[in-house]
Formats: C-alpha cells, sequence, structure tokens
C-alpha cells in the first residue's frame, strides 16, 4: 500500500492549521486514527451500544462478543498464551501502576531492589518510587552511554541477587533509543527478578512477542497506535497474575460477595472493575486490523527511512543539537541554539507544522541531557519525507527569526 493511500485513510490529515497543510509530526505523543477506527466506534454506539458480561438481550451479547473479539485480536497482535493474561486498562500509565501496586506491594521489602533506566516516561518512575517508599525497597538506575543508548555490561553491573523488578522502555520517547530488551530479561532472570516492559513506544511501530521476548509483564496504549484515548493493555504472565490482587475492586470483577467477605472472577475479569472500555477496546481491536493489513515491518522500514532522512536534514541546520543514538526509532529530539523549545514549536505551528516541546514526562533524562527542555518531531506511517523537508525549512525560519532579534 502506498503512502498516498495511507494518508487518505486519515481524515484529519486533509486539514489546514494557520492557512497552511497540516504536517502532524507528534505522533509519540498521539497518534491520528484512521476512518476504519472511527467507524467501528461510531457503529457501536449506532447499533449495539450496551454493557458487556451482564445481560442476556442481543444488543448484550453482540457488545460482549466485540469487546471479547478485541481481547483475541491484542493476544495474537503480541503472541500472548491466553487471553487470561490480557487486561484492558486506561493506558500504560494504569497497567504500570497497576503493577507496582499488586505485584510490587506484596513481593517488595526492605533491601530489595527496583532497576529501571534515565531515560524512563514518568509513569515508568514515580510508581516505583511509591513502592519504594512504602516497602523500603531501594531503587536503582542502570547508567547510558554517552549517546543515550543502553550497554549490557551496565545491566549486568546494576542488576543484582537483590533485584526484584527491572523495568525497562521498549523504546525511548525522547532518545529514540531500541532497547535490548529480550537480553535485559535474560539479565534479570538470571538474578531472580521480574521483567517489566513499557511498550508504549514500541506497540505500534514494531511487531512485539512476548514469548520471544520473555517479559513477565508489557504495557502499552492504544491512542499511539491508531486507536482510541483512554484503552490500554497490560500484559502479565498468568501464573504471576493469578497470584496478584486486584487495585480497583467493585463491581463485575467479583465471583460472589457476602456481607464481610467477596471472591474475584477469574482472569482476566478480576482486574477490570466496573464497566469497562467498550468503545475503546473495540476501538483497539479495529486499529490492530489496520496495522497489521498496512503490515508492521512496513511500517517499521518506513519510519527507519523518514528517521535516517530527518537526522541527514536537520544535521545540516547550523546551531541544531540531535540527542539520542544514531539507530533510533522514528522521533528525533533536538534544540537550536539560544531558542527555547517552546518558541520552536510556537513558530513551526504557525507553519502549521506540529511538534513536541517540554520535557516529555522525562525530566530525569532531561537532567542527564543537561537541558530543561526539548523539541521533538516523530513519524509514524502516514508521514512523508517532504513534510520533513518543510520541518527543516521551519526550523531555518526559526532560527532567522531569533537571530535577528525578535
Amino acid at each position: 500500500m502506498n503512502i498516498h493511500d495511507i494518508r487518505s485513510m486519515f481524515p484529519i490529515l486533509e486539514q489546514e492549521v494557520n492557512g497552511k497543510p497540516l504536517v502532524y509530526l507528534d505522533s509519540a505523543a498521539t497518534s491520528q486514527k484512521p476512518v476504519q477506527v472511527i467507524e467501528t466506534m461510531d457503529r457501536y454506539y449506532r447499533e449495539y451500544n450496551s454493557n458487556v458480561h451482564r445481560g442476556v438481550h442481543t444488543l448484550g451479547t453482540k457488545a460482549t462478543d466485540a469487546y471479547e473479539n478485541a481481547r483475541e485480536k491484542v493476544r495474537k497482535f503480541i503472541n500472548a498464551s491466553s487471553i487470561q493474561e490480557i487486561i484492558f486498562t486506561r493506558g500504560t500509565t494504569t497497567a504500570m501502576n497497576t503493577i507496582a501496586e499488586s505485584y510490587g506491594r506484596d513481593n517488595l521489602k526492605e533491601g530489595d531492589e527496583i532497576v529501571i533506566t534515565y531515560m524512563e516516561h514518568h509513569a515508568n518512575i514515580i510508581p516505583w518510587q511509591q513502592i519504594a517508599k512504602r516497602t523500603g525497597a531501594k531503587l536503582k538506575y542502570i547508567p547510558l552511554q554517552e549517546d543515550g543508548s543502553i550497554d549490557l555490561k551496565d545491566v549486568e553491573a546494576t542488576v543484582t541477587n537483590q533485584t526484584k523488578i527491572v523495568s525497562v522502555t521498549m523504546v525511548s520517547n525522547v532518545l529514540g533509543a531500541i532497547n535490548p530488551i529480550k537480553e535485559i530479561t535474560e539479565i534479570a532472570h538470571r538474578n531472580g527478578a521480574i521483567m517489566v516492559v513499557d511498550g508504549a513506544q514500541a506497540a505500534p511501530h514494531m511487531k512485539i512477542d512476548v514469548r520471544d521476548l520473555g517479559c513477565d509483564f508489557l504495557a502499552f496504549s492504544g491512542h499511539k497506535m491508531c486507536g482510541p484515548t483512554g484503552i490500554g493493555v497490560l500484559y502479565g504472565k498468568k501464573a504471576l497474575l493469578e497470584k496478584m490482587e486486584p487495585v480497583e475492586t467493585g463491581g463485575e470483577m467479583i465471583d460472589f460477595v457476602d456481607l464481610y467477605e467477596s471472591t474475584w472472577k477469574e482472569l482476566p475479569w478480576k482486574f477490570e472493575a466496573g464497566t469497562p472500555i467498550i468503545a475503546g477496546a473495540i476501538g483497539l481491536g479495529a486499529a490492530i486490523d489496520f496495522l497489521e493489513d498496512i503490515g508492521l515491518d512496513q511500517i517499521l522500514e518506513h519510519e527507519h527511512n523518514l528517521a535516517n532522512y530527518a537526522m541527514e536534514r536537520l544535521s545540516q541546520v547550523e546551531g541544531l543539537t540531535i540527542y539520542g543514538p544514531k539507530h533510533r526509532a522514528g522521533l528525533v529530539t533536538f534544540n537550536i541554539d539560544d531558542v527555547h523549545p517552546h518558541d520552536v514549536a510556537t513558530v513551526l505551528d504557525a507553519d502549521g507544522i506540529a511538534v513536541r516541546a517540554g520535557h516529555h514526562c522525562a525530566q530525569p533524562l532531561m537532567k542527564w541531557l543537561k537541558v530543561s527542555a526539548t523539541a521533538r518531531a516523530s513519524f509514524y506511517l502516514y508521514n512523508t519525507e517532504q513534510e520533513i523537508d518543510k520541518l527543516v525549512e521551519g526550523l531555518i525560519k526559526t532560527k532567522e527569526y531569533f537571530s535577528n532579534g525578535f
């Protein structure tokens, strides 16, 4: 499928912003949605809107079938062993908090270690900070190489037999670094620790096989992979999930409720209290269908080519610093000398170019980079080299604008 056909499936890309054609380079924050996802969610609300797992009427049955069919699509998408290992959440943040609160609360004690990296998103830092405070566990960081990549020797040196949890992003949302998750998992397991993977920036762009990776938990969000906001996935190995207590309790996740005691449903429903995110899950299923129709390998190759092209073009802009390793996912984070990233983003927006500016929910990494903020252009299956050319033109214009004293 060619890029023109792909772009035609995203209605939002047809608009103008500030009188200029929209150039959307912020997919690492949230991706745009194809018409197939929009229509699937619209069909649910128009034709069979109902709660799931409760009613025996026709609409309820249709909704339940669609909801659980989406779970099976997720299972196949990451090659999990069973739908019992697939829990729908509000997103990656909720999934990471669930792991920390449920697994960490019952399996950590004073003196235990939690190992993460400097490149983690706040969603993979703060939950571990909180659970470490409550359990007496110690939080440790794997150091980064000069280019922001991870050396497995540093992982070996940081992870010890006191380590109980290792939690690492598969792809950095700032550096674009693609981390060796399978090898890190092997090191974690060799030391008796479990492996948690933040897959938010990986699931939209590349094939993930949890059985090949060997990880114990994986979290990702629907809205970064052409799906709706408010839906995410927590994958966990069945043996671990069965021993964990739910973080939320109430309706729908129970088996039996007495006056003073209650019992839980089997997996995965014991972790899905209350009315679930029905339309979101169905929309995520449609997004998975869409991505698989395009082909994850094709998407990854397209983004790899865009990233290489962007690195080449941006390196020609005088006074521009690019952060992260040469081999990277489809994003480029940068700063222009003497121009604040927010000013860069503002000037670009005037030309219809949408980029991200700020700390990207990665303040420890900003400190490691010795900057307060950066600008970020992130690419997806609908972006083109021509849009990168427009970005470069906009950056040159921005640099000239501020060098003239404005």
